[in-house]
């Protein structure tokens, strides 16, 4: 019995079809996965301009769909400060699990991403990554903001006081669902202010 030879061109050739059976669905779905992760979400539209100055200060936030840090928040403030070089000293704190539960404190650095708007920033609580914050409302006292997220994730619903009236929750609520919010996420976040 003649044993079996293979020419080397043979060879190679065998092993180019049997490498590019495994490889081409592998491509196949490191695509599919990339492009399901892939969300075309429209681009969430931002205020036309925001006056840093007048942005800076305390923010009460009155509603927000949560990050895991502030699950369980209350007496949430978020404070901004103008650095000279142009970033954003922040202070986020609030009481966890109660209105006299142990305080929270964080400090990321708002970066001032459209300067021709100041409405796009990247909030960074750990270097080097930058979280979108997108100025999504206004009104035009500054008193009440909202901010946003161009995956919808996450809002926080902002006021100079900690309460707003039914009505402007409700045009903010209304003003979200049109956005492509998800309302029934939203939460209210208890403000107990002490006599």
């Amino acid at each position: 019995m003649k044993p079996c030879q293979i020419e080397p061109n043979e060879l190679k050739y065998n092993m180019k079809v049997v490498i590019m059976r495994i490889i081409k669905p592998t491509y196949f779905l490191l695509t599919i996965m990339i492009l399901s992760g892939c969300q075309t979400m429209k681009p969430i539209k931002t205020v036309d301009y925001v006056d840093l100055n007048r942005f800076m200060g305390d923010w009460y936030v009155i509603a927000n769909i949560p990050t895991f840090i502030e699950t369980d928040a209350y007496n949430a403030i978020e404070s901004y400060r103008l650095n000279q070089d142009g970033t954003v000293a922040t202070t986020f704190r609030f009481n966890k699990g109660s209105s006299d539960g142990p305080l929270k404190e964080y400090h990321p650095r708002g970066f001032v991403r459209d300067a021709q708007s100041n409405a796009v920033w990247g909030m960074q609580f750990v270097w080097p990554f930058k979280a979108e914050y997108r100025i999504i409302y206004l009104n035009d006292d500054y008193s009440v903001t909202v901010i946003g997220r161009t995956k919808r994730d996450y809002v926080w619903i902002m006021a100079r006081e900690p309460a707003i009236t039914a009505e402007e929750y409700t045009r903010i609520t209304d003003f979200l669902k049109e956005q492509g919010y998800e309302i029934d996420k939203l939460q209210k976040v208890p403000q107990f202010i002490p006599d």
